[in-house]
Parts: structure tokens; C-alpha cells; sequence
């Protein structure tokens, strides 16, 4: 019985020391477990609640799919989100994936904030069905991959068709025609006004289009700023009719506070029932389709210039990593996720962007209904042409920063339409000279 009785006592013992040491096996392993999930930052650029929603349920996706990894978004205010973006980097803050802009990419790059994606890039099964355009932004600096487009940005014209049939007016086909058609439907009384005209942050856009339309077939198509004899496009007599126009769209058919309307404020106006038309990128299709009864508004191809052409950007932004991010494998899985066709199909049809596959090409989502106005200036070579911005230029940053600023000047009167066209003509010429 003795013998027993400490045999019996010994297994217990045992037991317990078997039991105790599981469970410490599983407490370390719970540990390393926590241990081993990562947290990477991201932010974004082009901020708005809608889109922000969306990329949050994107990421929620995401984590689900790869629960050793949790995403914490960062969502400045859209106003001064690339000013944001730029502190952070240059304090080398813990960010991991951030969004790049066509107008952002030089910089970052020049400052060595973003990563050569091409290691990865070159492993992607998915790069083969990146479209022509996509690539082509993505590897606009140096023929290096710094980011994966997310979509690409073309204008159009957004109109509302009941107040045009109403008014028995047609849709413009030309500049002139658009003001003509604005006068005919601004009642400031009814809080109507013919055109969304933006003044605040992005300014420059609206004036860098509408130059290259007046300015016509002598702007160099892949130096875009420059004429075909290499001066400055603000340099030509063409430069200033457009500026003038410019400012006549604010003064006679635009309300008095769009001097300061960005994105937001500008499309507000428009799905609100405010303007009758507005020049925006395709992801307005989205906020208007949900604001605006069926049949009340359409898009159109960009207003022609004078001599019947129109020029524009094959825009882009997307999804890059930080050359100085502690966990890049993480960061690289997550712009893998968002650019992967399903997801950035996904993201185009909610953001209303042209997507970046060429898988993407069949769905009748892009050839159909509101986007046939893309289609139509896309295959409209002749009249609408592509050109583009001086990206690679040291100075196209500061120019970026200062031209919203001297815009606003010019439309509020402190500067005159001669002044502003010699600052930048003469700011063009000089960096021309030492590229």
C-alpha cells in the first residue's frame, strides 16, 4: 500500500509538472504569437469621408485575411493632407505605406522617402494586366516603380440635363460656349450659378487645362509646359486669353464664395443643386449618383479651345512604401491586396476611378452610361490629346506650393493678369535652362 500510495503521489506530481509546463509552453506561445503581430501606419492624401469609408472596409478586409497584421489609417484633412504627408516624412515619422500623387512623386522620390517596388513588382503575378498608363506613372521617375496606381484622374464635364433642356440650351462644346451657357443659367436670386469654378487648393489644375486648350497644338505634348520652340507656355498671347476667361468664369458665373472652394466645396455645389456645371475626375460619378435623381444630370467631353482641341493628363495616384519603414514585407502585402484586380476593381467602381487592369476593360460598369464621355475623348485622339506635366522638374514642388497662393491674388485683384503670366513664364524659362 506504502509502494502504491507513492506511485500514485510521484504520477501526480508528474501530471502536474506535465500541466504546468504546457501551460507556460502556451502562455509563451500566446506571447510570441502577440509578439509576432505587426502594426503598419498608412495614410492617405486625397481625403474624403466617402472614400475614407471605403479604404476603411478595404482594410478591414484585409486584416481578416491576415490576422498577424493590423492597419492603423491616417486621414488628414484634404487641405492640407500633402503638407501633412511631407512634415511626417521628413521627420522620418513611423509611416510604412503612404499615398503618391502624380504631383507628389518627384519630390518624394528626390528625397529618397519612397521605395524601389520593382523587387516586388517583378515577383507580382498581377503586374502583366497593369495597363499601359498605370505603368507608365508608376515608373515616371528614373523608369523605377515607386507606387502602384490605384486608378487614373481624366476630366469631364458634369452638366445637369434638366436645367439644360429647361433653358432649351445645348451642351457646350467649347469654352466660349460653356460661359455663354453659364450666363444664360446663373439667377443669384434663386442661389443658381452656371459653373463650380474652384479657387482654393488645386487651383492650378483648372488654369494649367484650360491654358494648354487656348494655347492649342504648340504645346509640346510630352514637355507640356513648353511650346514646340521651347519657351514657356505663359510666355504666349494665347496664355493670357485663357487666364481671361479664367477669371471671367469666377466673376459672372460662379458663386462669389468659390474663390476658396476646393474638391469638396465644388462638387457640393454641384450635386446640391447649385451650379448647373462642374469639371471634375470621374470619381464625382459616385457622389452624384447618390445625391441626384436619374436623368437630372449627364457628363460630357471637355470643353474644345478655340482651334478645337483639348489637352489633358492621364492623372494617377496610389499606394507606396517608405524606404524607411521597419516592416516593408507587411506594407508590401498590403498595396499588394488593394492594386490586385478584384480589389482595384472594387475600389474603381466605389471611387468612381478608371481602373488600373486592362481586365477591367469588359465590364460594362466603365463602358456604359456615365462614363462614355471618357470613352469618347479617349478614342477621340485628334481633338483630345494627352499631355504631360513638367513632373521631373526640381521646381514643379515649389511651383505646386506658390501657384494656388498667386492665383488667389490674381482673381482677388492684387496682381495683374501680366504679372502673374511673367512670374511663371519667366520661373518655367529659368528651369528650362537648368534641367
Amino acid at each position: 500500500m506504502k509502494k502504491l500510495s507513492v506511485i500514485m503521489a510521484t504520477f501526480v506530481l508528474v501530471l502536474g509538472l506535465l500541466a504546468g509546463c504546457n501551460s507556460n509552453e502556451s502562455n509563451s506561445s500566446g506571447g510570441k504569437d502577440k509578439e509576432k503581430q505587426v502594426t503598419i501606419k498608412m495614410i492617405e492624401s486625397i481625403t474624403s469621408p466617402a472614400r475614407t469609408k471605403l479604404l476603411k472596409d478595404m482594410l478591414a478586409k484585409f486584416e481578416e485575411e491576415n490576422p498577424g497584421i493590423k492597419v492603423e489609417l491616417i486621414s488628414p484633412p484634404l487641405q492640407s493632407a500633402d503638407q501633412k504627408i511631407t512634415q511626417m516624412l521628413q521627420a522620418k515619422e513611423d509611416i510604412d505605406v503612404l499615398e503618391v500623387r502624380d504631383y507628389t512623386l518627384k519630390q518624394f522620390t528626390s528625397n529618397n522617402y519612397t521605395e524601389d517596388l520593382t523587387p516586388y513588382t517583378d515577383k507580382w503575378e498581377h503586374w502583366s494586366t497593369v495597363n499601359d498608363n498605370a505603368k507608365r506613372n508608376a515608373m515616371y521617375v528614373d523608369d523605377t516603380v515607386y507606387y502602384i496606381p490605384y486608378g487614373l484622374y481624366q476630366k469631364t464635364l458634369f452638366y445637369r440635363k434638366d436645367w439644360f433642356e429647361e433653358a432649351g440650351i445645348e451642351v457646350p462644346k467649347t469654352w466660349d460656349e460653356l460661359y455663354e451657357a453659364g450666363k444664360k443659367l446663373t439667377d443669384p436670386s434663386k442661389n443658381r450659378f452656371g459653373y463650380s469654378f474652384r479657387g482654393g487648393a488645386g487651383t492650378s489644375d483648372y488654369v494649367e487645362f484650360m491654358t494648354w486648350a487656348y494655347v492649342a497644338d504648340k504645346i509640346q505634348p510630352d514637355d507640356g509646359y513648353f511650346t514646340t520652340d521651347g519657351k514657356s507656355m505663359f510666355s504666349t498671347p494665347e496664355a493670357k486669353e485663357a487666364l481671361n476667361m479664367f477669371v471671367k468664369l469666377y466673376k459672372d458665373i460662379s458663386p462669389p464664395d468659390s474663390i476658396s472652394w476646393s474638391y469638396p466645396e465644388m462638387v457640393q455645389g454641384f450635386t446640391s443643386g447649385v451650379t448647373a456645371m462642374l469639371i471634375q475626375d470621374p470619381e464625382v460619378i459616385v457622389a452624384a449618383d447618390e445625391s441626384m435623381e436619374e436623368g437630372t444630370w449627364d457628363t460630357a467631353p471637355l470643353p474644345l479651345g478655340p482651334t478645337g482641341l483639348a489637352q489633358q493628363t492621364a492623372g494617377a495616384a496610389g499606394w507606396g512604401i517608405t524606404s524607411f519603414s521597419k516592416h516593408k514585407e507587411e506594407a508590401w502585402k498590403l498595396v499588394e491586396f488593394l492594386s490586385n484586380p478584384e480589389e482595384n476593381l472594387y475600389f474603381a467602381k466605389n471611387n468612381s476611378l478608371i481602373p488600373i487592369h486592362t481586365t477591367a476593360a469588359d465590364d460594362p460598369f466603365f463602358n456604359e452610361g456615365y462614363f462614355k464621355s471618357y470613352i469618347t475623348m479617349n478614342s477621340e485622339t485628334d481633338k483630345y490629346r494627352a499631355v504631360d506635366r513638367p513632373l521631373d522638374y526640381k521646381g514643379w514642388g515649389e511651383y505646386k506650393g506658390q501657384s494656388d497662393k498667386d492665383i488667389q491674388s490674381f482673381l482677388l485683384g492684387k496682381t495683374s493678369v501680366d504679372d502673374f503670366l511673367n512670374k511663371w513664364s519667366k520661373y518655367w524659362d529659368e528651369e528650362k535652362k537648368n534641367k
